[in-house]
């Protein structure tokens, strides 16, 4: 649905984004991470042809974003992280407007107004001015507009800026209701939306593509493999020995009745062994789950080391 290949944008000698190669699948939601001036706005902007690359080549819902821009526009919807709305039209007249700019048909324009104000929560204020709303009302505005035409592809950037929790949660709610009908790119400095929201993550940072997997696989090449706790009623130590030896086991540590244990990222299948060498020794097994890195230390490690690419084995 989403195909980078190459992509280049410069500032007279300053690369805003460099190389990048990324792809993105139909009905898929993305998280777009990186620091501030990683070039996460920019590359939303030339995927939406708002603004054009110096290099490489772009291809949203098939079409080719330097050749066909328009069909593009017509595929695509965006909110920018300042939500493109008038403070002196009402929300219902606003997305009137909008959809008359995406060319809905005149016979279908109300029942798309009326669908899109009930999915973003917008039908009690849809004859205020948008000018009176709060930024968190006018941020679901800016929402509905990039919703109004029903988009193969969604382009969010900070969607959840302003919110109070219980809007973010409706907002997140509604986001992840599009996957399957809708390719969906988000951006956040929120990590704990993406993770709530997103099923994959590309991280930039300096202009390039530091990691691009899902968490779980992000969390291994962090760790460099997969940790899991094994809590046990009796950890006796003939027991810990036995699952020290089990190949594609890096570690097992005990603290108590608590084992945490570092499995190769390529040795899943052993994780039936360890319940299994755990329960021959009579260990007495509570508990096998997987320990969770949060994405704020994945986040701060891929972009604070000297070279990320080294690090996860990712390719900018």
């Amino acid at each position: 649905m989403i195909q980078v290949s190459h992509l280049t944008k410069l500032y007279g000698p300053h690369a805003a984004v460099s190389d990048l190669n990324f792809e993105v699948k139909k009905g898929e939601i993305v998280g777009f991470l990186g620091p501030n001036g990683a070039g996460k706005s920019t590359t939303m902007k030339i995927l939406t042809g708002f603004m054009p690359a110096t290099e490489g080549k772009v291809s949203v819902a098939g079409f080719d974003v330097f050749e066909n821009p328009i069909e593009v526009k017509k595929n695509v919807g965006f909110l920018p992280e300042n939500p493109p709305v008038y403070p002196d039209m009402t929300v219902q007249d606003y997305l009137d407007f909008s959809g008359r700019l995406h060319q809905i048909p005149k016979k279908n324009l109300q029942s798309a107004i009326t669908q899109v104000l009930e999915k973003t929560a917008l039908t009690q204020v849809r004859k205020r001015l948008i000018g009176n709303l709060s930024k968190g009302y006018r941020q679901r505005v800016g929402l509905a507009q990039a919703l109004i035409h029903n988009p193969q592809v969604l382009i969010l950037d900070e969607p959840t800026v302003g919110l109070d929790p219980k809007q973010i949660i409706e907002i997140r709610e509604l986001i992840k209701g599009l996957a399957g009908d809708h390719t969906v790119i988000l951006s956040s400095h929120i990590l704990p939306e993406v993770t709530a929201t997103c099923q994959r993550i590309i991280v930039i940072n300096k202009g390039r593509i530091v990691a691009e997997d899902s968490l779980q696989e992000l969390t291994a090449r962090i760790r460099k493999g997969h940790i899991y706790s094994l809590m046990v009623k009796n950890p006796v130590q003939t027991g810990v020995e036995a699952l020290r030896k089990i190949q594609g086991i890096h570690s097992v540590t005990a603290a108590g009745p608590k084992l945490v244990v570092e499995i190769s990222p390529h040795a899943q299948e052993v994780r039936d062994q360890v319940i299994e060498t755990a329960v021959k020794h009579q260990m007495g097994v509570l508990e096998f789950s997987a320990e969770k890195v949060s994405l704020e230390e994945i986040f701060l490690q891929l972009t604070t080391v000297e070279n990320p690419s080294e690090t996860t084995g990712a390719t900018a």
